[in-house]
C-alpha cells in the first residue's frame, strides 16, 4: 500500500477544491477540517454518518482529493496531524466565542488561507503572469463591488513602477474601455466567484478584440476562469460568520504582493528609478 508523501497538505487541498465539492460533500469537508484527529479514527462508515452521507459520497469526495483508499486517507491525515501540530486546526466561530477567541481564530483562519498559497499558486503560473505582462502594452484591472479594491491596490503598486495601468470599478466605463481593446491590452478581472455579471460581460467584449485576460478568482470551475487565458486561485473556504469572501479577498491581496514584487525584481534598477519618479511625484502633496 503506497501512503502520498506530505508535500501536498491533505488539509489544504481540501480548503483550495472546496467550493468545487457538493452540498454532501461540503459537509464532509467541514468535518475533516474542524475535527481531523477524530477523522483518522473514524471509519468510512462512521464518517458518512458525521456527514448525513453515504460512504459513495466520502469516496467521491476523496476522488476529488485524489485518493482511491480511504486507509490511505486517513494515513495521510494523521501523518500531516504528526508532521505539522496545530497549523492543520481551522475552528468554526461560535456564538459563544469571546473578543479573545474571535481574534485568534480570525487571524488563524486568514493566516491559513495564506498559507494555502503554497499549493494553490504555482511558480509556473506566476512565470507565465510576468510572460504576459511583458507583451502587453497596456493593463487594465477590472473588479465590481468588493473586488473593486482589489483592483485599485493593484493600480496603485503597478502604476508606482511606472507600467501602463488603468482601473474602472464603473460597469458602463468598464464596457467602453473594453469596446476599445486590443491584442496588445491585457486584462486582470477580479472576482471572488467568478459570474460577477459586469466584470464577464467586460471581459467577453475584451476577448472579441483580441485582448489576453487573466483572472483572479476563488472558483476554477467558475464561467470568468473558463474565459480567460490564465486564472489565479485565491480560493478559501470562508466560515458561515465571515462576510462574503473575507479572507480570499486577503490571499488575492497578497497574490497582488507576489505578482508586484516578482515584477519588480525582473528588472529592479529600471523599476526603482521609476517608483523614485513616483515618490517625487507624491512628495508634493505632502507638507
Amino acid at each position: 500500500m503506497e501512503v502520498k508523501g506530505t508535500l501536498k497538505s491533505l488539509l489544504s487541498d481540501i480548503r483550495i477544491k472546496y467550493n468545487t465539492f457538493s452540498k454532501a460533500q461540503k459537509r464532509l469537508a467541514d468535518y475533516i477540517l474542524c475535527e481531523p484527529e477524530k477523522v483518522t479514527l473514524l471509519s468510512i462508515t462512521e464518517l458518512a454518518g458525521k456527514g448525513d452521507t453515504s460512504e459513495t459520497t466520502v469516496m467521491r469526495l476523496l476522488k476529488k482529493l485524489e485518493y482511491d483508499s480511504y486507509q490511505v486517507f486517513r494515513i495521510n491525515l494523521a501523518k500531516e496531524l504528526t508532521e505539522k501540530p496545530g497549523e492543520t486546526l481551522n475552528e468554526e466561530l461560535s456564538e459563544e466565542d469571546g473578543l479573545a477567541t474571535i481574534k485568534k481564530k480570525v487571524i488563524k483562519h486568514n493566516v491559513t488561507a495564506i498559507n494555502d498559497l503554497e499549493q494553490t499558486l504555482s511558480e509556473d503560473t506566476i512565470a507565465e503572469f510576468l510572460e504576459f505582462l511583458a507583451a502587453s502594452k497596456r493593463v487594465l484591472f477590472f473588479g465590481v463591488g468588493a473586488s473593486a479594491s482589489i483592483s485599485q491596490d493593484a493600480l496603485h503598486k503597478f502604476g508606482n513602477i511606472g507600467i501602463n495601468v488603468c482601473s474602472h470599478p464603473d460597469p458602463h466605463q468598464m464596457n467602453i474601455i473594453c469596446a476599445h481593446s486590443t491584442p496588445d491590452d491585457l486584462f486582470i478581472a477580479v472576482s471572488h466567484t467568478g459570474e460577477s455579471q459586469e466584470v464577464l460581460n467586460a471581459v467577453s467584449i475584451a476577448r472579441k478584440n483580441g485582448s489576453k485576460i487573466i483572472s483572479l478568482t476563488s472558483y476554477s470551475n467558475s464561467s470568468l476562469a473558463k474565459m480567460s487565458d490564465l486564472y489565479l486561485l485565491s480560493s478559501t473556504n470562508d466560515k458561515k460568520y465571515h462576510s462574503e469572501a473575507m479572507a480570499s479577498r486577503i490571499v488575492q491581496l497578497t497574490i497582488i504582493d507576489i505578482l508586484y514584487i516578482a515584477t519588480f525584481m525582473q528588472n529592479e534598477d529600471v523599476y526603482f528609478e521609476e517608483m523614485n519618479k513616483s515618490r517625487i511625484a507624491v512628495a508634493l502633496n505632502k507638507t
